[in-house]
């Protein structure tokens, strides 16, 4: 078995992260004592991924609960399936990081880091065959991104070779009311580029359209944001989970999406999604799904797609359908729209397809995209940083909790550095002085 261990950190992270094993617990037929109740074989075949089995029969999830304010994790605690967690797990702090991220990172997180990693290094010493770390978060507030910013630091020092990949949930200024989410955000974007393997980047933002015009909910709720994240989530995990026709697991997607190793930041998107009332009009087909799939408005991070081109895509199917006719359509998208896909990677479209549908569904598709739009989002976070850092505003927060001045100049030129990186791939044409080497060689091995 190839075992993942969760952490979710923060308030953001525990909410979108109970979430996340309700629905899962829901497919695998965990009910919320831990008991299977499945009616499938299939349910059980590769539980061992994100459960371990204890005495009795009884599955428990491999996740670490981390918050620095003890609120969140009585929620948790208090939810349908909060009985499903190891009491043990669950680490929290009395104080909070009151949205700081040097708190989070120098100080109130540092005081749990060891306990976390304590914790986290069993849930590892009991795996077969650890796979990696997948870590829920947000980069606004002061715990998800200053102590998921230690943590990462740690695992990637003590986990070198084990594939760490996050879940951050992007700030928006149309959704936040936390004025400093510009410094977090930066500086936590710093460690992620530096310490992960692949970074899933969910923007609030893009959430909230989503409800607004797709759904057609007048006033979504966290539980709806929540429940949009989840969907993608189970879709990007389905392949682990599941057995099916074609398969990615973490190690695939990363070899697969990242050609250059800090371009590792994928936006996710997921398919079919109607409102309640439209549903029962609408006939599911594969060529509907896959428009969906490369539709922008699907998208989970609010950057305009049609200003970048994509280095590479995978998309998950789930459901059975004919792996043929999925092939037909991908080809169909990737020579209709060729101009939005680099040309310098061939085939750079990746497909995985899996039997079984989700739960009220007869097929889905999940979307991850490494494509250069995503420096937008990276700009808009910037600018907002600068603006803030030029008048050293809110800075004595951050500075009085041991942090130098040098950090926040480090880690906005790292930031650029990235925007730059993306733009010059963006730009990047493929080298016709090395086609035209190969074609004379090939001239000279036909002639001999």
């Amino acid at each position: 078995m190839r075992e993942i261990v969760h952490l979710q950190l923060g308030q953001a992270g525990n909410s979108i992260g109970c979430k996340f094993w309700e629905v899962i617990s829901d497919e695998h037929g965990i009910d919320p004592t831990g008991r299977f109740h499945g009616d499938s074989d299939l349910q059980l075949e590769r539980i061992n991924v994100y459960f371990n089995e204890a005495l009795g029969g009884r599955f428990v999830p491999r996740a670490v609960l981390v918050d620095l304010d003890p609120a969140s994790m009585n929620s948790a605690r208090s939810r349908p399936f909060g009985q499903l967690f190891k009491p043990d797990n669950y680490v929290f702090g009395q104080a909070g990081a009151g949205n700081n991220w040097a708190k989070g990172k120098y100080t109130e997180g540092a005081e749990i880091a060891d306990a976390v990693l304590d914790i986290t290094r069993k849930e590892a010493e009991g795996c077969d065959c650890l796979q990696g770390f997948q870590i829920i978060h947000a980069l606004g507030g002061g715990t998800g991104s200053g102590l998921g910013s230690l943590l990462l630091d740690k695992l990637r020092e003590e986990y070198p070779d084990r594939i760490i990949c996050t879940y951050s949930v992007f700030p928006s200024p149309r959704t936040s009311d936390t004025v400093v989410e510009p410094y977090n955000c930066v500086m936590a974007l710093s460690h992620l580029i530096e310490n992960t393997d692949e970074t899933f980047l969910i923007d609030n933002e893009a959430l909230h359209d989503i409800c607004y015009r797709t759904l057609k909910l007048a006033a979504p709720s966290l539980g709806d944001l929540n429940h949009l994240v989840c969907v993608t989530l189970s879709g990007i995990t389905t392949c682990i989970r599941f057995p099916g026709q074609l398969n990615a697991d973490l190690r695939k997607i990363m070899v697969n999406m990242v050609p250059f190793p800090r371009l590792h930041f994928f936006v996710p998107g997921f398919a079919p999604l109607y409102s309640r009332g439209n549903a029962p009009y609408k006939a599911l087909t594969i060529p509907e799904l896959v428009s969906h799939l490369f539709d922008a408005k699907n998208l989970m991070c609010a950057c305009d797609i049609r200003r970048g081109r994509y280095l590479t895509v995978a998309s998950i199917f789930r459901g059975r359908m004919s792996t043929k006719e999925v092939d037909e359509q991908m080809f169909n998208i990737h020579d209709k729209n060729s101009s939005y896909f680099v040309e310098w990677i061939p085939n750079n479209l990746k497909t995985a397809i899996c039997d079984i549908p989700p739960r009220g569904l007869r097929m889905s598709a999940t979307f991850i995209g490494n494509t250069t739009a995503i420096q937008e989002l990276f700009r808009r976070i910037g600018e907002q940083f600068s603006v803030m850092y030029r008048k050293k505003a809110f800075l004595h927060w951050y500075t009085g909790e041991g942090m130098e001045e040098i950090e926040f100049t480090d880690a906005l030129k790292n930031l650029n550095d990235l925007i730059s990186e993306y733009q010059q791939y963006q730009d990047a044409e493929a080298d016709a002085t090395i086609e035209d080497e190969f074609d004379d060689n090939d001239v000279g091995a036909n002639d001999d």
